[in-house]
C-alpha cells in the first residue's frame, strides 16, 4: 500500500480539543452535540478553525487551523470557544475537559449517528461503549517522509512526560480510581490504539497498513489510533497520548513541548545523527507509570535502564530546548510547563477540591466547568467549599 505523504510546512502546528457538554446546574453530560453544531450552521466555513461531533453527541472537537506557531493555533482555538459559546451560554451547557467525566456512566450516553462509529461500537462491543474519554491532538508539520518513523519513536520515550503534565481522568464513573490518568489505559483497550510499533522507516510504514487492511482490521491510516502516529493527510506527527487538558495555557504548554521536540530531533536528523529511542519494553512501562502515578512517576531514561522523576527530567528537556522554543516563537507557552511543574497537573486539583468536597464528583466538575472557563481557579474553588 503507498500511502502519500503530504507535503506540510515544518514545525507547523495544529490543534485538536475534544470537548464535554455539561448541564451548568448539575455537571451532568447531555448529548446535545448536533443540536451546537447545527445551530452553529455555516458560521465557521470561512474561518481557520472548525467544530465538529465526535464518537458521543456529549462532545464536540474544536480544531485549530495550521498555525506557524503555537500562538496562531491557540487563537484559532479559543475563536472556536468563543463561537461555541454562542450558542451553549443561552441554553445553559457549559463546556468542560478532562481525560474523563468524574461520575458519568458510559450506558446513559448517546453515539452519534455515523456509519463509522457503528462499526467501531459493533465490532469492539463493551469496551467501544466505555470510551468515555476525551483527550488533545498536537500535529506537527514534518518537511521530510525520510524523518517520519524515526521521530516518531523518538518522541515514544516522552509520551510519559506529556501523559503526566495532561494527567487529568482520576475518577472513573464515580469512583476513585488510584490512577493520574485512567484514560490512557482505557483507550488502548481499542484495536490499533495504544503504543506505536517501532517501525524503521515509513515504507514499513506503509507495510504495516497494507497488512491491517489486507486482514480486515482497519479500511486506511485513520484508523491507526497510536499514542504517536504519522498523519499522512496532512503530512504531520499527531501525538495523541494525553488525556483533554483542562485549561486553554495547560493546551498551549504541551503543544509548546511537543513542537520544540519534534523540531530537536529533526535538526539532529538533518545534522546526521541518530535518533535515540527506548526499547519497546520500557516504553510500555513508562506509559503505565505515567498513567498510575502522573508527575509523581519515576520513569526510565535511556537504555541502559537509568530512573529518574519525570519531574527532575521534563525540567532537564525544558532547558535543553529551550532556545528552540525560543526561535519557533513559543517560548512564553513553553514557560508554561513550569507552572504544570510547580501547580500540579489536571488530576492533582481534581482530587483536592473531591478531598475537600467530602468525596463529592459534582463539586469536581463545576471546578472543570471554572478552570474551563476562567483558567486555573483552584484556590477559588476551595475557598468556595470553605476549605
Amino acid at each position: 500500500m503507498t500511502v502519500p505523504f503530504a507535503t506540510s510546512a515544518r514545525s507547523s502546528v495544529g490543534l485538536e480539543w475534544e470537548l464535554m457538554l455539561a448541564d451548568g446546574s448539575t455537571g451532568d453530560l447531555v448529548p446535545r452535540a448536533p443540536e451546537v453544531i447545527a445551530a452553529l450552521g455555516e458560521s465557521t466555513a470561512l474561518e481557520r478553525y472548525t467544530v465538529t461531533g465526535e464518537l458521543l453527541t456529549n462532545t464536540l472537537e474544536v480544531t485549530s487551523g495550521i498555525g506557524q506557531t503555537v500562538a496562531a493555533a491557540v487563537d484559532d482555538i479559543a475563536d472556536a470557544i468563543a463561537a461555541v459559546r454562542t450558542v451553549t451560554d443561552p441554553l445553559g451547557l457549559e463546556l468542560l475537559c478532562a481525560g474523563s467525566h468524574p461520575f458519568a456512566q458510559w450506558f446513559d450516553q448517546q453515539v452519534t449517528d455515523k456509519t463509522r462509529y457503528h462499526k467501531l461500537i459493533e465490532r469492539t462491543q463493551w469496551w467501544g461503549r466505555n470510551m468515555m474519554i476525551w483527550g488533545i491532538h498536537v500535529h506537527i508539520g514534518v518537511d521530510d517522509v525520510n524523518k517520519v518513523m524515526p521521530i516518531v519513536n523518538a518522541l515514544a520515550a516522552y509520551l510519559p512526560h506529556l501523559q503526566a503534565l495532561s494527567a487529568s481522568s482520576p475518577f472513573w464513573a464515580g469512583e476513585s480510581t488510584g490512577y493520574a490518568s485512567n484514560r490512557a489505559l482505557v483507550f488502548q483497550q481499542l484495536p490499533t490504539a495504544g503504543l506505536p510499533w517501532p517501525l524503521q522507516t515509513y515504507a514499513e510504514y506503509e507495510s504495516y497498513l497494507d497488512d491491517m487492511a489486507h486482514t480486515g482490521v482497519m479500511a486506511d491510516a485513520t484508523e491507526v489510533r497510536w499514542d504517536v502516529r504519522p498523519a499522512p493527510r496532512w503530512g504531520t506527527i499527531e501525538v495523541r497520548a494525553c488525556d483533554g487538558m483542562s485549561t486553554l495555557p495547560e493546551l498551549a504548554a504541551v503543544a509548546a513541548l511537543v513542537q520544540a521536540l519534534v523540531e530537536h530531533f529533526s535538526r539532529e536528523l538533518d545534522a546526521g545523527r541518530e535518533l535515540p529511542f527506548l526499547q519497546p519494553w520500557f516504553v510500555r512501562e513508562n506509559k503505565w507509570r505515567a498513567a498510575r502515578y502522573g508527575l509523581d512517576a519515576r520513569i526510565i531514561v535511556d537504555r541502559d535502564g537509568t530512573q529518574l522523576p519525570v519531574t527532575e527530567h521534563l525540567r532537564t528537556t525544558v532547558e535543553q530546548l529551550a532556545d528552540i522554543a525560543v526561535e519557533l516563537k513559543c517560548a512564553r507557552e513553553f514557560a508554561e510547563v513550569e507552572t504544570i511543574l510547580t501547580g500540579g497537573a489536571s488530576y492533582a486539583r481534581q482530587l483536592t477540591v473531591a478531598a475537600a468536597a467530602d468525596g463529592d464528583l459534582r463539586e469536581v466538575v463545576q471546578h472543570l466547568i471554572r478552570e474551563f472557563r476562567k483558567g486555573p481557579t483552584l484556590r477559588e474553588h476551595l475557598s468556595r467549599l470553605g476549605a
